[in-house]
């Protein structure tokens, strides 16, 4: 398998042997690269030789030696060197399956690719990977991978997922936990099929692989409007949050697996508790799942008015988020008052998707526009950079971040959602520009 080189960098390796954009990779110490997994553990080494293929077709071969850590330099057509793998599960609770048609295509791709796992801690199921590329997981030493497994019932993990291999996931979290290799785990928590016991199995199952068991984050299913001809899913209600949460902690008194188990944020906003304290959550692994989420941003918020001044003048300001963390923010936002700045918090109900939906990324720039508009009072509205999409302006409903503001009449800005700290910043240098005006 060769690999097309669109650019090499200023000054590295590549550019210094002279291989131009063009060229194609064809192996490193005679071994075939099939993505950027083989590439990056075959260039970690101080001598490599490397083969390349010339635009004309001509082969170059050269000796190299160099630091382990140190970069060829060489940029290929993707980052993964090859395809990203589609998911071929039909889970009863994909979010993907209940999206609105007619929007962007990339929002209906379901990917479930071990490389993405590894590199970006995105969760993949382990379904779609044959018996020779898990072999290839521990070969290879892939750790950590983040991995949703739901149930480790293999019969009730086929009926949730609907996939060949479903049921093989304790034999898999085993063999990586034989092989000393580390992983995160995910419970999407559908309380008729994988609730009460179930979950209760599930969370001694995983514990019983610790340490290379590092966590496992329990999540309520997420349920849209749009679940036409799918699965007869029941929404999760303030009681079925309030029984997982008892399960979870009493799963954790009974096991001592302290910072092993959680229940996401999303949770105990839908039970109407309030969340647990910052030393709950040890060393946040499962941040990326909503665990811990607002009690580390407001530990930075907090650290950081430290070094705050009260404005010379008072500072208005709109904020819109989803309905569940609405209260939350705005008794953290109390806290800016006495340095002269006053946040009204907007809970944005979630007619794209329905009010189901709750949490601050799902919100669309369509709903902000009919449910704000003409209730702005503040000098700049603003929001949380996860309703857009990433590196992009674009909300999920297609809308951009211009044409919201067009349609407000007034600045919104974009503001970090997981970093107290950068959040306080970027505010008082937000009001810091307003004023210089």
């Amino acid at each position: 398998m060769k690999h097309l080189i669109t650019k090499t960098d200023s000054g590295s390796i590549a550019e210094e042997l002279g291989i131009e954009a063009g060229w194609k990779l064809v192996s490193i110490d005679g071994q075939q690269i099939r993505d950027v997994i083989d590439y990056e553990l075959f260039t970690n080494n101080e001598r490599i030789t490397a083969l390349f293929e010339s635009r004309e077709g001509e082969l170059f071969e050269f000796d190299i030696e160099k630091e382990p850590w140190e970069s060829l330099g060489l940029n290929f057509e993707t980052g993964l060197m090859s395809p990203v793998r589609q998911c071929t599960n039909h889970c009863v609770f994909c979010f993907i399956d209940q999206m609105p048609r007619g929007h962007r295509d990339t929002l209906y791709f379901k990917d479930d690719d071990w490389r993405l796992s590894l590199i970006m801690g995105n969760y993949v199921t382990l379904t779609n990977v044959s018996d020779a590329e898990f072999q290839r997981i521990l070969d290879r030493r892939i750790s950590p991978l983040y991995i949703s497994v739901h149930s480790t019932d293999g019969d009730i993990r086929k009926q949730m997922m609907r996939s060949r291999n479903s049921e093989k996931i304790m034999e898999r979290l085993t063999a990586l936990h034989e092989h000393g290799l580390r992983f995160h785990a995910q419970i999407v928590l559908c309380p008729e099929l994988n609730g009460g016991k179930v979950l209760e199995r599930s969370l001694y199952d995983l514990w019983s692989l610790a340490p290379e068991a590092c966590s496992v984050a329990v999540v309520p299913v997420g349920l849209t409007k749009h679940r036409e001809g799918l699965y007869p899913l029941k929404p999760m209600s303030a009681d079925d949050a309030k029984e997982a949460i008892r399960i979870v902690d009493g799963f954790i008194r009974s096991s001592g697996a302290e910072h092993f188990a959680y229940c996401s944020d999303e949770m105990y906003l839908r039970a109407g508790l309030p969340l647990p304290e910052y030393e709950y959550y040890g060393g946040f692994d499962q941040i990326e799942n909503g665990v811990g989420l607002f009690r580390l941003f407001e530990s930075g918020f907090v650290d950081a008015l430290e070094d705050m001044s009260p404005l010379p003048r008072p500072v208005h300001i709109d904020s819109v988020c989803g309905a569940a963390i609405a209260p939350c923010m705005s008794e953290l936002f109390k806290r800016l008052e006495q340095f002269n700045v006053f946040i009204t918090v907007h809970p944005v109900r979630n007619d794209f998707f329905g009010d189901s939906v709750t949490v601050s990324g799902l919100v669309t720039a369509g709903d902000i526009i009919r449910q704000e508009l003409g209730e702005l009072h503040g000098e700049f509205l603003m929001m949380t950079s996860t309703m857009l999409r990433e590196m992009d302006n674009v909300f999920l409903d297609g809308m951009r971040l211009p044409e919201l503001e067009a349609a407000l009449g007034r600045p919104v800005r974009p503001m970090p959602s997981d970093d107290g700290e950068e959040f306080i910043n970027k505010l008082f240098e937000i009001i810091e520009g307003i004023s210089e005006q």
